[in-house]
């Protein structure tokens, strides 16, 4: 006992310590991160845990020389969210009686609402495509009406959740502001149209099976809750990635559905007349409601070959029905279109403009091989984009959300960059939406040797070498994705340094380009950064030179060569010309030499 509570102990106090020291090696982290970045409020820092929330949860304590009871360790007995245990997570049971329903739920991002939403339409589908069915086939017999009734009032119960658990929950939007008040989400739902139309879908007309008979028809207001139909599909399509599939899927949808409701019409009309009474109605052979759907099909498409109705009602059934067919069938088409040239609209704008280009080209005589790769260049940025320029779909956007976008994709890079380190974070913000990408093909010069520099390349995915050596064809290093070059280019004074080696795409390469203009626009706004990022340049420009220097090879091309010594003899003659009293042109030419030391320095 007395080892027992000893272990117990010193368990504890393990546990605590261990805590504490990852507790306060973030602390430190954070410090630095404040130190290097100003801009890092306190606001971002977490307040430290008390000392009596970093106590473990109670496990069962291992005897002194084994392992615990069940021969599992301490830390799978139990869950914990601290950092000193494993995570672990409740039984999906415990988890399940713990759950609270929202106060609130927002339609436009709850993704239970939309899963909910999904129930709700397939309860209405159930009575949009059987009630036909049942009231015309002869489907709903004495034998098997309690198995339709169970379906039936159990969408009948989905129905009234919606109305008394999800609809009084949703919350909506009042002058700007988004309401979640209990009461005032109640009243706005109780107010709205949709509302009227749920009550009137759960009319009681089921009380008039006692006096008629279960008639199916009854049930018919319960198709009138087609709101929350087509509300789902706009939170579906919200969701989904190609969310053009859907539409198809929905648009033939609508087009059976028309089929389907002419064949139970048709059948109706046959048992009117008498099944099998002429030769225009279903003669009772077969499968019913598959040979009325052949009769709607050739129908309502208007292929022909159907006998010719005989009496005067058959001919009105018929007349309709061509009517209603060609209407129907001229929408759908309609709507088809619209959706399959809405999914393709990207493409046809690509097609448009090559087609534009590979025009120009041929009226131009442009050579063979460079229309090859104007053709490859448009091929491989559709492929990897999904467009050819992504400011154009970026600049519809307000200019917070282009911002987040921006730091979305481009932030942990452009983070990483030595030169920006230390940088006011809201000047990095400013940077990132002038970045622009740009997709190079293999062997493509990035830039070459002797350039000015004016801009700085970020490897978004692919690689680049660097060329060099005597004969300016071997490769010196590989640069892949993540990697930055031509930074110092940004800052270099007197009209930008010139590029030192050939830098070629090695495969197909997208960069993300920063001009000069454009961080020279943005640092007028940073004074103070613009003072860091000038030093560290000329401390970056310093440490590449250096190397070269101390070997005696010559060092990269300086922005104001180094002019050659002056001859001692000539220095002689200088000081005596400043010892006659400084005038002549000895005295001039001194005078001048003084300032290009100046200069130099």
């Amino acid at each position: 006992r007395i080892g027992s509570a000893t272990s117990l102990s010193s368990a504890i106090i393990s546990n605590r310590l261990q805590e504490l020291v990852k507790l306060f090696k973030e602390r430190t982290e954070k410090v630095k991160e404040k130190l290097t970045d100003p801009d890092v409020t306190s606001d971002d820092e977490s307040p430290a845990a008390s000392p009596a929330k970093l106590a473990p949860a109670a496990a069962p304590v291992p005897p002194p020389g084994g392992e615990p009871e069940g021969d599992k360790p301490v830390g799978d007995e139990h869950y914990c969210e601290m950092l000193c245990c494993t995570f672990k997570y409740r039984p999906w049971l415990v988890r399940l009686k713990n759950y609270k329903f929202p106060s609130s739920i927002d339609p436009l991002t709850n993704l239970v609402y939309v899963l909910w939403l999904f129930f709700v339409v397939m309860a209405w589908n159930w009575n949009c495509w059987l009630i036909p069915v049942r009231w015309a086939f002869p489907y709903q017999t004495p034998a098997n009406i309690h198995y339709w009734l169970l379906v039936d009032y159990l969408c009948d119960f989905i129905y009234l959740l919606d109305i008394l658990v999800f609809q009084t929950r949703l919350q909506f939007v009042r002058g700007g502001d988004i309401i979640t008040d209990k009461k005032a989400m109640k009243e706005n739902y109780l107010r709205s149209q949709r509302f009227k139309m749920d009550v009137v879908c759960l009319l009681p007309l089921d009380f008039f099976y006692f006096k008629v008979g279960v008639n199916p028809l009854l049930r018919f207001p319960r198709c009138l809750k087609y709101m929350a139909f087509f509300e789902f599909n706009n939170r579906l399509e919200a969701i989904l990635s190609k969310a053009y599939i859907y539409r198809v899927i929905r648009t033939t949808a609508y087009l059976l559905y028309s089929l389907h409701v002419n064949s139970c019409l048709y059948y109706w009309a046959s048992a009117y007349e008498g099944l099998g009474s002429t030769s225009w109605v279903y003669d009772g052979e077969g499968n019913s409601y598959i040979r009325c759907y052949y009769w709607a099909v050739k129908t309502l498409i208007t292929i022909g070959g159907l006998p010719d109705p005989k009496t005067l009602f058959e001919i009105v059934f018929q007349l309709l029905n061509y009517f209603t067919g060609v209407f129907a069938f001229s929408v759908m088409i309609g709507q088809m279109r619209d959706v399959v040239g809405a999914a393709t609209a990207g493409q046809t704008y690509y097609r448009s403009c090559m087609d534009s280009t590979i025009k120009y080209m041929n009226f131009y005589k442009i050579p063979r091989t460079v229309q090859n790769r104007v053709k490859t260049w448009y091929e491989y940025t559709w492929h990897s984009q999904g467009m050819l320029d992504e400011l154009e779909l970026l600049v519809q956007l307000p200019d917070k959300m282009r911002l987040d976008i921006a730091i979305d994709v481009n932030y942990n890079i452009v983070s990483k960059v030595a030169l920006f380190q230390g940088c006011d974070r809201q000047m990095i913000f400013d940077m990132l939406k002038r970045l622009r990408s740009v997709v190079y093909l293999p062997n493509d010069y990035v830039c070459k040797k002797g350039e000015i520099g004016r801009e700085m390349y970020i490897i978004q995915a692919g690689q680049v070498q660097v060329l060099g050596g005597p004969d300016g064809k071997s490769v010196l290093v590989t640069l892949k994705a993540g990697s930055v070059f031509g930074e110092i280019s940004l800052l270099a004074a007197g009209g930008g340094n010139r590029r030192t080696a050939n830098v070629i795409a090695h495969g197909f390469a997208n960069l993300f380009i920063l001009d000069k203009k454009d961080l020279n626009e943005i640092l007028v706004h940073y004074p103070e950064s613009q003072k860091l990022l000038r030093k560290k340049a000329k401390k970056m420009l310093k440490n590449n030179n250096k190397p070269k220097d101390e070997k005696g090879a010559p060092g990269d091309p300086l922005i104001i060569p180094p002019k050659a010594d002056t001859p001692k003899l000539f220095q002689a003659a200088l000081a005596a010309a400043g010892r006659m009293g400084g005038k002549g042109p000895l005295a001039q030419l001194r005078w001048r030499l003084k300032e290009l030391k100046a200069m130099q320095a």
